[in-house]
This record gives C-alpha cells, sequence and structure tokens, in this order.
C-alpha cells in the first residue's frame, strides 16, 4: 500500500497514516445525516496506509573504546501494520489532505483498537 504514491511521504516516530473508512450517511431507519453529525464523532475508523519506523529509544554507549558505533538510532516498532482497520481517536489526530483526500496522521496512542485479516496478505 505504501508504494505509488505515498513513496515520498516519510511518516515520523510513533504515528500512522490513516484513510478513513468510507461511512454510511444515512441511519438504520434510513434518514440522511448532515455532515457535521458525522465529523462531531470522537471515535473514528480507518485503514492504515502507513507507518512510522516507531519509538526512538537512546542509542548504546559501546563498552570499549575499540567498539564502532554503527547504528545511529533505534526504534521500538509501533503495533499498527499497512492494512489494518484501526478505531482511533479524533482528539488525538491531526487531518491532512494529500492528492485531494482526506486522511489523519495518529499519534500510536490515540489508536484505540486495531483489527488486522491477514488472509488480505495471501
Amino acid at each position: 500500500m505504501s508504494q505509488g504514491r505515498f513513496s515520498n511521504i516519510l511518516i515520523v516516530g510513533d504515528r500512522v497514516l490513516i484513510k478513513l473508512k468510507t461511512q454510511d450517511n444515512k441511519t438504520k431507519a434510513g434518514l440522511f445525516l448532515p455532515p457535521g453529525v458525522q465529523e462531531k464523532e470522537k471515535v473514528l475508523s480507518g485503514y492504515v496506509i502507513k507507518t512510522g519506523p516507531g519509538y526512538a529509544i537512546p542509542k548504546e554507549t559501546p563498552f570499549e573504546e575499540w567498539q564502532k558505533d554503527e547504528e545511529q538510532v533505534r526504534y521500538v516498532p509501533v503495533q499498527a501494520q499497512e492494512g489494518d482497520l484501526a478505531l482511533f481517536l479524533k482528539g488525538g489526530a491531526t487531518e491532512v489532505e494529500i492528492d485531494a483526500e482526506k486522511y489523519f496522521v495518529v499519534p500510536q496512542q490515540a489508536i484505540l483498537l486495531l483489527e488486522r485479516d491477514d488472509s488480505l496478505l495471501t
């Protein structure tokens, strides 16, 4: 998923790029909801498009002077993976527009739930 138009976009740290799942603008009874009602929801769901490298952790200092310090930064990866369905808090997310489409950049801590369908990967 991160190939193509997202190949030049780098997500920083523990953040995740999410595209909103298509929301139905009707209630179960068939009433149409105005756009303002949907925008006021506090919890949203969408698909993970791209993830950042994770939480940066301090590099270890070499035990001896002769040991090389090869790695600059190490990361603890985020739990979210591309293609996951994420339930997240809108208040913790930042809305961005890429190619005239709306996406959200969400920190890992604002994600409440992930649903992973491994059958999509095969």
